[in-house]
Parts: structure tokens; C-alpha cells; sequence
């Protein structure tokens, strides 16, 4: 169901005792986003792996936290635009923090592994890890992955991958990213094999086919 559909819904839904991602209490009730978010919370309830909820809700805490409910305190208020930065990231972890514990929560894990995966590399694989583990399809996997290569980590992507990659059950996105990985950690042989085992993988041929053009001009620049 879309999201605004599945949002009106759920205003008109008793409210439910559910403790896991339910709204902290706020001083302030009468905010503007409060119906959405109540809404939006309520989804990620049942289904705390909802990308476009999870990125709504997101942005709602994320909005508020660098708008700072202290502003009117020089003293407590965010100071310049890192400060009110960091503001934000503390409020999505924090939500992420909540939602992960659903023991089907992977988005959320992965939200906490991209905050912390500067600051904290080993910390942040584990919770990636984490994520791969509860999602049998393979996007936390994938997603995981390019958040290590985003990072300048495609040594640590190719031991996440390797150690969790179940090629048949897997979306071909996790072979696309084990290649690229392989490609940005120099190992180029490697690459080829990643390639060679998306083939098991019905429906991949065009994948493989653009995935062989870059691994091939890779092989022909490098020492042999």
C-alpha cells in the first residue's frame, strides 16, 4: 500500500499498547507534525522495515532536533551548522535505536551502522551484519555493502558479503555490490568470481553482462 494511503489509515486506528516505536513524550504536543508522525510511527510498528516510513519519520525527528526546542537558550542551543548537524544524527539514531529493537528491524540497524561507521568501523559491521542476518531476500545485505564501500571500505564489504551472500535467495543487487567491492579492494580475480557466481542467479544475464565489461577492463590495466 502506498504511504499517504496506509498514513490515513492509520489516523483513524486505535491506538495500540505497543511499546516499540511509540512516540516519546514530546513538552510540546501541539507541533505540527504530530498526527504524521503518531501515523507513521504506527507503521513502522508492524513493519519497522518500511523505507519510505522510515525515511518520512526520519526526516521529521531530524527537522526538529536541528531546529533545536532550546533555541530561545544560547547556552543549550545548537551553535553553527555542525552542532545542529550532530543534533540530527543523534535524533535519527535514536529512533533507529528504538526500531531496531523489533527482531525483524534491518533498515534500522542499517541507519545505525551508516552513523556510526566513521567513528565506530568495527561497531558499525557488526550492526550491518546484524541486519544481513534478519532479512532472508538480501536488500539489507546489499544495502549494507554499499555503505561500507561508500565509507572507503570495500575490504570489510567483501568479508560481510562473502560470509553471508546466499546467491539464490539473494537480490542480484549483493553480486553487483561484492563485484564493485572486490574492483576497490584491487582484487580483480576476485571480481571475476563474484561475476561468475551471479550466473546462479536466474534473470541476470544483462547484470553479468555490464558487470563483465567493467571486471574485463579492469583485468587488461592490471599487472598480470
Amino acid at each position: 500500500m502506498a504511504l499517504m494511503p496506509r498514513l490515513r489509515q492509520l489516523l483513524r486506528r486505535p491506538f495500540s499498547a505497543s511499546t516499540v516505536a511509540a512516540r516519546r513524550p514530546s513538552p510540546s504536543q501541539e507541533h505540527g507534525d504530530t498526527p504524521s508522525e503518531d501515523a507513521l510511527r504506527a507503521i513502522l510498528t508492524d513493519d519497522p522495515n518500511d523505507a519510505p516510513a522510515f525515511r518520512a519519520l526520519a526526516e521529521i525527528v531530524r527537522r526538529r532536533a536541528a531546529e533545536s526546542p532550546h533555541a530561545e537558550d544560547p547556552l543549550t542551543a545548537p551553535s553553527d551548522e555542525a552542532a545542529q548537524q550532530r543534533a540530527a544524527d543523534l535524533a535519527v539514531w535514536s529512533l533507529a535505536e528504538e526500531l531496531a529493537g523489533h527482531p525483524r528491524g534491518w533498515r534500522p540497524l542499517l541507519e545505525l551502522g551508516r552513523l556510526s561507521v566513521s567513528d565506530d568501523p568495527e561497531g558499525a559491521a557488526r550492526r550491518l551484519a546484524t541486519a544481513a542476518e534478519r532479512d532472508p531476500g538480501g536488500e539489507a545485505l546489499a544495502e549494507g555493502l554499499a555503505i561500507l564501500r561508500d565509507a572507503g571500505m570495500p575490504t570489510e564489504a567483501l568479508g560481510l558479503g562473502v560470509g553471508h551472500w546466499r546467491v539464490r535467495e539473494h537480490v542480484p543487487e549483493v553480486g553487483r555490490q561484492l563485484v564493485l567491492a572486490a574492483l576497490e579492494a584491487g582484487r580483480v580475480a576476485e571480481a571475476r568470481q563474484h561475476l561468475e557466481s551471479l550466473a546462479l542467479h536466474p534473470g541476470t544475464d544483462e547484470l553479468r553482462a555490464e558487470l563483465g565489461r567493467v571486471v574485463a577492463a579492469r583485468e587488461q590495466t592490471s599487472p598480470t
